[in-house]
């Protein structure tokens, strides 16, 4: 994060302070010391949360609680007000209300993105390592795949949990390891279970509706394009899929490889405007043999799987100062490419391809961002670095839709 052009400059610094720093990293609201249950306090480990975060995770018998980040137990009793993040939030108000006149203050924030936080939920616990996201379209409820008890976890646009589903294993209705999952137009949840070397489907309750496997090595990346069609890569094989259902009945109609010669590939994404289809791969680096860097390329496919376009990493690092390290990808309403930049804790905008890429960022001060998706007017990013799902606007006024 050290190295993102977003925290150059004064107000990309006091922006990461005040998100990194000044919210409980639990509930992701601010500390105030104006209202009781949101001042911070210190446990025995270091670690900061709210007042009112401390009294929920606590046990009301025992009074201790677990750390939900370096999971130590710690007592009640032992906790304190932190008086060295009143102070700063103190000092960096006044200087923003005395900078405000003349120049850029605190509220300007990052003044090379596009985008406004809207809400954010999650958190440890709630989510614990969260691998893949996907939205209903018609209704905006959110779908996440992470290492808990039950697999699956659907939010309401919101942020309130609504219902989980698939226990882990691998029998009809259970997930072994989740990375990836989809939405299908007509509400089907597609899963790639890669410990299960296998693609499940279910209904938006999380009932089994049938399980493809026996073909696949090691599935990743799935999304789904506006016929219901599933489309699967296989990191191990190499391969991109298209898998044909018969929801209604849960028979497989059809399922047959439609790219051959992919490296490695992971994210998968549709483009519901163009039904174009665009694929991440993770192709080694021929100067660092032992792997320490990786390059990302970008291949854009028409409908019927020709080649239109593509991009990789050292292109994209002539048209910026940073190396860009992708992890997802997904298209916007207008079939833009919207690409994850794990490394650097950001979303940049492509554009489309075509025309030749554009790089715009989009989103900065993400922890390790792994998915995302396009819903609407917002962005909805999965970071997995503190458990959550964040959306954005591009109006700063913008609020979680209904």
């Amino acid at each position: 994060m050290a190295n993102s052009p977003c925290l150059r400059g004064p107000d990309g610094i006091l922006r990461a302070i005040q998100i990194n720093l000044l919210e409980c990293k639990v509930c992701f609201e601010k500390f105030s010391t104006q209202q009781r249950e949101r001042r911070p306090q210190n446990l025995s480990c270091g670690h900061v949360l709210c007042l009112e975060c401390i009294t929920a995770l606590s046990h009301p018998l025992l009074r201790k609680l677990e750390c939900p980040f370096c999971r130590q137990l710690c007592s009640i009793d032992s906790t304190s007000h932190s008086q060295v993040l009143t102070d700063l939030q103190e000092l960096l108000l006044s200087w923003s209300l005395t900078s405000s006149k003349g120049g850029l203050g605190l509220a300007t924030g990052l003044t090379s993105t596009a985008l406004h936080l809207c809400t954010a939920f999650g958190g440890w616990g709630a989510l614990i390592n969260p691998t893949g996201i996907a939205v209903f379209e018609s209704s905006g409820t959110i779908v996440v795949v992470h290492d808990g008890e039950k697999r699956v976890v659907v939010f309401s646009p919101q942020g309130k949990k609504l219902h989980s589903f698939g226990p882990r294993g691998r029998a009809n209705g259970e997930i072994w390891y989740p990375v990836d999952v989809a939405v299908t137009p007509c509400g089907y949840i597609v899963v790639t279970d890669t410990g299960d070397q296998a693609v499940k489907v279910f209904t938006s309750r999380g009932n089994h509706v049938l399980t493809c496997k026996g073909s696949f090595q090691m599935p990743w990346g799935v999304d789904t394009d506006s016929y219901g069609n599933i489309l699967v890569s296989d990191t191990q094989a190499g391969t991109l899929s298209q898998v044909k259902v018969d929801y209604t009945r849960g028979h497989i109609l059809e399922h047959k490889p439609v790219v051959l010669d992919l490296q490695s590939p992971k994210a998968v994404a549709c483009c519901q405007v163009s039904g174009n289809a665009a694929v991440l791969e993770h192709l080694p680096d021929e100067k660092y043999p032992q792997k320490i860097h990786q390059y990302t390329r970008i291949r854009v496919f028409s409908r019927d799987f020709h080649l239109l376009h593509q991009t990789d990493t050292f292109s994209l690092t002539l048209q910026s100062t940073v190396r860009i390290n992708m992890s997802g990808l997904t298209f916007d309403s207008d079939g833009d490419v919207i690409v994850v930049d794990s490394k650097q804790g950001m979303i940049w905008n492509l554009g489309k391809l075509q025309k030749g890429q554009a790089l715009t960022p989009l989103v900065g001060d993400l922890v390790r961002p792994t998915g995302l998706v396009s819903l609407k007017h917002m962005l909805v990013i999965l970071d997995s670095g503190d458990h959550s799902v964040k959306m954005y606007s591009a109006k700063s006024d913008a609020l979680p839709i209904p």
